[in-house]
């Protein structure tokens, strides 16, 4: 994020600091309270109240549709949080609200105790450190995988820079680790479009790190996986966990019970049940709506 945009936001905010300074809450998602007395530091996300998301009481409706209905949730710096849900439970429409492509009717977003991010449009919210990956994968299909990532890397994008652009050493490193954290190393010359569905998944999460995103969101990003890439993608996302904090909507329970601690269940656009896999497994309301018997 540019120290220029990260200006821009602590003046957006600083005005609603008082009003905000004497406010602390208590979320259906673990009991955290959150306070947001401090001002950001530029160039970061405060993180001194354990949260790298809040939301709070957030509702939008569609057409009279509470797609989400009063919902409250927090995200704590490093973790990996998995949400599950039925169809039409409010999870993409979640995802949407926390990108800015959809505005809630109320409530409240923050990224860190600092950052409104309903002050924000699409392009800035990423800038300001969360990435998003759809379910179907969006790479570059002609060109190679190397080219897909040096594209993503964080740089000024206008036609003169990128004339003259040249990877520097600080950069190739970067792009070296990240191919080896997506277990793409051995392809790095192979066009994107000749990649297996997996393979594209985790050059598609490559793309996002290279960017270097705080919170990652990724929707079902085992769907249409072999069983062989589903276990390695396992492998990806614990080892991004503690560095990066990820949000993850999947139905895959055994996925799920690979890599998660805490798993969210959305009912109606609100929290329905919280806690490990077994634990909502087992609860009688979540069998209901969600799991069947």
């Amino acid at each position: 994020m540019t120290p220029d945009l990260m200006e821009q936001g602590a003046q957006r905010v600083q005005a609603r600091q008082v009003a905000l300074a004497l406010h602390t809450g208590q979320t259906e998602s673990g009991g955290r309270a959150a306070g947001f007395s401090r001002l950001n530091t530029p160039g970061e996300v405060d993180v001194t109240h354990g949260c790298i998301l809040y939301l709070e009481n957030v509702t939008v409706s569609f057409d009279g549709f509470k797609a989400i209905d009063q919902l409250s949730l927090d995200i704590a710096p490093g973790e990996l949080r998995c949400i599950i849900g039925p169809n039409g439970a409010g999870k993409t429409t979640m995802m949407d609200i926390i990108t800015g492509k959809t505005r809630p009717d109320s409530g409240m977003v923050f990224f860190g105790s600092t950052i409104d991010l309903l002050r924000y449009t699409e392009p800035q919210i990423a800038q300001l450190g969360i990435g998003r990956k759809f379910q179907k994968p969006t790479v570059f299909e002609q060109l190679t995988v190397f080219e897909n990532l040096e594209l993503a890397l964080k740089t000024h994008k206008g036609v003169r820079a990128s004339m003259f652009f040249r990877l520097d050493a600080a950069q190739r490193d970067r792009l070296a680790e990240v191919l080896l954290t997506i277990h793409l190393s051995a392809d790095v010359a192979r066009l994107a479009g000749t990649l297996s569905h997996g393979q594209k998944q985790w050059l598609e999460i490559g793309m996002l790190l290279m960017q270097d995103p705080k919170l990652l969101l990724l929707d079902e990003p085992v769907a249409g996986m072999t069983d062989e890439e589903t276990e390695r993608t396992a492998e990806l996302f614990l080892s991004l966990k503690g560095k990066h904090s990820l949000l993850v909507i999947e139905h895959d329970m055994s996925f799920i019970d690979t890599i998660s601690d805490i798993v969210t269940v959305l009912c109606d656009g609100s929290v329905l049940a919280q806690g490990t896999l077994a634990q909502v497994q087992a609860d009688e309301r979540v069998i209901e709506v969600y799991l069947g018997r």
